[in-house]
């Protein structure tokens, strides 16, 4: 069984800076991708950023030249790096991973950390 544990979240003010982190329970050798997810009250999830195995990434554009991920095969960790805060990244950060095995997709998530950016 798959487990992700998120942890780093927290309040700061605008303009600060936080690092999630994502620990996986197994090797994040076997996952075809890794990435953060985030959800405001009221509003949709939304993908804020992915790595795949091979170490591409992918930000939205709400978050590209602030945030960065970046993984750590050695500690099976995942790592978001938020850097320029704004009130609106107010949410809770899910971690993300998938694979396929036997030709099915399967996906995992953590429980969430919620993340305050306080004006």
């Amino acid at each position: 069984q798959v487990q992700l544990v998120e942890s780093g979240g927290g309040l700061v003010q605008a303009g600060g800076s936080l690092r999630l982190s994502c620990a996986a329970s197994g090797s994040i050798f076997s996952f075809t991708r890794m990435g953060w997810y985030r959800q405001a009250p009221g509003k949709q999830r939304e993908l804020v950023a992915t790595i795949t195995s091979g170490g591409s990434t992918d930000y939205a554009d709400s978050v590209k030249g602030r945030f960065a991920i970046s993984r750590d095969n050695a500690k099976n960790t995942v790592y978001l790096q938020m850097n320029s805060l704004k009130p609106e990244d107010t949410a809770v950060y899910y971690c993300y991973a998938d694979d396929v095995k036997w030709g099915a997709l399967n996906d995992y998530w953590g429980q969430g950390t919620q993340v305050t950016v306080s004006s």
